[in-house]
């Protein structure tokens, strides 16, 4: 099987934006025919083994008792299978031209690698930070020592010729209103976090946020980066499709996956994780995950694959930096240094309750989309924090939440309702 990060290098190579689902089922009749679905989209694509709540969590037994059951779960339970099983759902489908990732948000997800290696993947994600602060309240300190285990897991495969790779999730914190800058550090240190733990291939993540100029600067700001900070591993830039509050209509919806893909095009981003029209309501189903992808597809096609330049310097490449370096100062060991730099306030996420957050930190939007921070706390981005703006308050924060969702369906009624021009 072609290594992952090597696939997606190639593809980029050729002019080819990748595209990917969240994908995952228990049952594995419909996992198979997912993956069927997504080898054959007219794309070029990856898979997806997004995995289950109790696997996440490590309630195994729970999952366990579910296949015996047959009851269906919220993703495939990778650690509750046998490794011939999965051997066997993926043979004939994941090769060189078609390789898979196992998705699953653990904080202390120790036995999903182990598992996925047993099963002959190599391909994961999430990262010490990113996994542990919004979607557990287990301790940061031992979150960084199971990821610290995971990486050497992963790493160890190497001495067999495998080539792991890893994505951080720190670009995608909180999905929505985290300002980019602290959604750049992130996905740096904890890219920085795994190439000291031995990986010489990842993945570093920017979710879509609220306005389109931002993200252009942020994804390149994010680039310029990795290249300083990760000179000498194989790396790629994945957007996410936003993650916030999606819009309800099929046409919202719709238009914000067209921004997401050129968003990608513009900023020479290598792969771009999609979401569908019915995202708002349901989970969606596998056809409409291959409309998805498709749609991306086309629009990445019709973008063309220059990177834009000329992209507007508003510090967000300067901010970024410092907050790296404000925790890089703290200890040579990064896994150390990101837990002392939450202890410190030297990072801190918006709206995040967990309790190693400081939770000081506020952001907003002004009247243009843009993110922008009200208060800062302890990180040494103060001096340019909430400069003659507003605290966000409640009814400020409900507007946020919601910009992207009513914004987008807006354009989509406007679309719809625009008169037809008329004839000669």
């Amino acid at each position: 099987m072609t290594a992952f990060g090597a696939f997606v290098a190639r593809a980029r190579s050729q002019g080819r934006l990748v595209v990917q689902p969240r994908m995952g089922m228990s049952r594995l009749d419909e996992m198979r025919l997912g993956l069927y679905a997504t080898r054959n989209a007219a794309a070029t694509t990856v898979g997806t083994l997004t995995v289950d709540s109790y696997t996440r969590t490590g309630a195994l037994d729970e999952a366990r008792r579910a296949i015996d059951d047959g009851t269906a779960l919220n993703g495939y339970p990778i650690a509750s299978y046998p490794p011939d099983v999965t051997r066997s759902l993926l043979r004939g489908i994941a090769d060189e031209e078609f390789p898979v990732q196992v998705r699953h948000g653990s904080a202390r997800p120790e036995r999903i690698v182990a598992a996925l290696l047993a099963a002959g993947l190599d391909a994961t994600e999430g990262g010490p930070v990113s996994y542990c602060l919004p979607y557990s309240r287990l301790p940061l300190r031992e979150a960084v020592t199971s990821w610290q285990r995971c990486c050497e897991l992963l790493a160890a495969a190497q001495e067999a010729g495998a080539q792991p790779h890893l994505e951080t999730f720190g670009g995608c914190m909180m999905g929505q209103l985290c300002p980019p800058s602290l959604l750049i550090a992130l996905s740096v240190l904890e890219g920085m976090f795994f190439r000291q733990h031995g990986l010489r291939s990842i993945s570093l993540s920017y979710a879509q946020q609220t306005h389109t100029g931002q993200d252009e600067e942020s994804v390149a700001a994010l680039i310029r980066i990795a290249a300083d900070r990760l000179p000498d591993i194989d790396w790629h830039i994945v957007i996410y499709a936003y993650m916030g509050v999606y819009p309800q209509s099929p046409g919202g919806a719709q238009l914000l996956l067209d921004e997401a893909a050129r968003l990608s095009v513009r900023t020479g981003a290598a792969r771009l994780i999609v979401k569908t029209t019915a995202e708002a309501h349901r989970i969606p189903t596998v056809e409409e995950n291959v409309r998805a992808l498709e749609t991306a597809a086309v629009v990445a096609g019709e973008e063309g694959r220059a990177p834009r330049t000329g992209i507007a310097d508003t510090g967000i490449h300067e901010e970024a930096c410092a907050l790296i370096d404000a925790v890089l100062d703290l200890d040579a060991d990064i896994g150390r240094a990101l837990v002392r730099s939450f202890a410190k306030g030297r990072l801190d996420v918006p709206y995040c309750l967990h309790p190693d957050n400081a939770g000081r930190a506020r952001s907003g939007l002004d009247s243009s989309g843009r993110l922008y921070w009200t208060d800062a706390g302890a990180m040494p981005v103060a001096g340019r924090a909430g400069a003659g703006r507003p605290a966000t308050g409640s009814r400020e924060l409900l507007d946020a939440l919601s910009y992207v969702q009513r914004t987008f369906d807006e354009r989509a009624f406007r679309t719809v309702a625009a008169p037809l021009p008329l004839s000669p």
